[in-house]
């Protein structure tokens, strides 16, 4: 009796080392390094990267912007809009970080949160009043601006894929 149960664990254990020779172990799983940029979600910084963009002039302002290409995908525009959470980029005021020299972006939205989407409409934010401008860090303090006439904001029609990749609980 004893020697089909030795069998039986020998074989077992010569399956498993096998199965385990077989997996891809973490050291020789594909990474890629890619440049995040940082932004707000909530009052919180957040780091995010660029991947896909539905405007040629847009890819290409990005790609130089972050020396990693960003590719052209005209399609995103197509995305429904349920589908779709907000970025809001500020081309006057403060000056900074973000795509057009000012402030860094600010999302709408982030993991975790109800509609999330990585897929973001490109809302360009601009103040009435660029010696006024503060610093924005989350979507309702923009939104409160432009309800009160600091700020107006318009969309271009772009849709970018801007997933995140460091946020308030979480990271890739």
């Amino acid at each position: 009796m004893q020697k089909p149960l030795s069998v039986s664990l020998l074989i077992l254990s010569i399956s498993l080392l096998i199965l385990a020779a077989c997996s891809p172990k973490s050291e020789d799983m594909p990474t890629a390094l890619l440049p995040a940029g940082m932004a707000y979600a909530d009052g919180k910084e957040i780091y995010f990267v660029h991947t896909e963009a539905s405007d040629p002039e847009i890819a290409e302002l990005l790609t130089n912007m972050m020396s990693s290409p960003v590719l052209l995908v005209s399609g995103l525009a197509d995305t429904p809009e349920s589908a779709l959470a907000e970025v809001y980029v500020f081309e006057n005021g403060i000056e900074g970080m973000g795509p057009l020299g000012f402030q860094p972006d600010v999302f709408d939205n982030p993991p975790g949160a109800e509609g999330y989407s990585p897929l973001r409409r490109l809302n360009v934010v601009t103040w009435a009043d660029p010696a006024q401008a503060r610093l924005l860090k989350s979507a309702s303090e923009v939104v409160q601006a432009e309800e009160v006439g600091e700020v107006s904001i318009t969309q271009p029609g772009v849709v970018i894929n801007m997933p995140f990749v460091v946020w308030d609980g979480g990271k890739r």
